[in-house]
């Protein structure tokens, strides 16, 4: 973008036309299996939806403008069911960075299939992303790649693989396989619109195992690495290093009712989090999570904060219950 002083560099960073993450992270990403994943939907048996609020890199203030602190909500949920052989899903999240606004809409289908002690889901999704630009500061008024405030909406594809059991739960996913490009308005008057943004493929990985320590305690670590996959896909060069997120971390259940855990996020923070169950079946959790940044903090405000709250549905079951047969009666 020539001679281009956005609201904030961060901007460029994060939705720029070179390869970056464009999506959130988020540190209950061990809770957040539906956002990760189309092939999670209903993996687990009983249906869920979570809601999660992330503050990142709280109080970065630029010297002009908005300022730089991206702002996540996601809601995510999926329920199983048997009379297709496996699972329904959704997410959506807002993602505010800067003058840069996303929306995000994923519908998934998950088919489940006994594997040994567990359960594979093989998850496909339609994904429908809107990208709306706001007010940039350009330093020449007549450059044609500086978006003045417009938006742009396209329809995408991803799918997944999603292996659950008591003990391991692994996951892989690849989302916007079609990598729509995205156009604007441009300050440029009477030029078509060349300011653009491309939807960058992105790959999950996650993985964690549950390690019973007591009768009552679980400790389970985990990991999750995030990639951006530049070039079409099938392009030779499709796969680079650049611009990739790598997380590994621990957390202890106490009696499913209360957890703790620390994480590391390379080279940017570390993690700690606490959270506790309520209600029936210790149905309804709450979570917190903060980020200290150890990393880079020149760039960044000293740390992030994420708020989670979900609800585990009850697991299906017979609307009536069967007639009870006793000899007694029998003539």
């Amino acid at each position: 973008m020539k001679g281009t002083l956005s609201a904030i560099l961060l901007v460029l960073v994060a939705a720029g036309s070179a390869a970056a993450q464009q999506q959130p992270q988020f540190s209950h990403y061990g809770f957040n299996g539906m956002y990760l994943n189309p092939a999670y939907a209903g993996i687990k048996g009983q249906g869920d939806v979570t809601l999660i609020g992330r503050y990142q890199y709280a109080g970065y203030g630029a010297s002009f403008d908005t300022g730089g602190s991206p702002k996540t909500v996601v809601i995510s949920g999926s329920v199983p069911l048997a009379a297709i052989g496996g699972g329904l899903g959704f997410h959506i999240f807002q993602d505010e960075i800067a003058v840069l606004k996303t929306t995000n809409l994923q519908l998934s289908y998950s088919k489940h299939i006994k594997v040994g002690a567990g359960k594979l889901g093989l998850g496909v999704q339609g994904v429908m992303n809107r990208f709306g630009e706001g007010s940039h500061r350009a330093l020449d008024p007549n450059d044609p790649k500086v978006p003045v405030p417009s938006s742009d909406t396209k329809f995408d594809i991803g799918g997944g693989a999603w292996y659950e059991s008591d003990k391991l739960y692994a996951g892989l996913s690849v989302n916007n396989l079609l990598r729509s490009e995205y156009t604007f308005k441009s300050e440029s008057i009477g030029t078509p619109s060349t300011a653009r943004i491309l939807a960058e493929n992105h790959a999950y990985f996650t993985a964690g195992y549950n390690i019973e320590a007591s009768s009552a305690l679980i400790v389970t670590p985990t990991v999750i690495a995030k990639l951006v996959l530049p070039g079409k896909f099938g392009d030779s060069n499709k796969i680079s290093l650049k611009n990739n997120s790598y997380e590994v971390g621990a957390r202890a259940t106490l009696n499913d009712k209360f957890w703790g855990g620390v994480g590391y996020r390379y080279d940017e923070s570390f993690t700690g989090m606490l959270g506790m169950s309520f209600a029936k079946d210790n149905a309804l959790r709450f979570g917190y999570a903060l980020d200290l940044i150890a990393f880079n903090q020149a760039a960044r405000a000293p740390s992030s904060h994420e708020i989670m709250l979900s609800y585990r549905l009850p697991k299906p079951g017979l609307a009536i219950r069967p007639a009870i047969r006793t000899p007694r009666y029998s003539f």
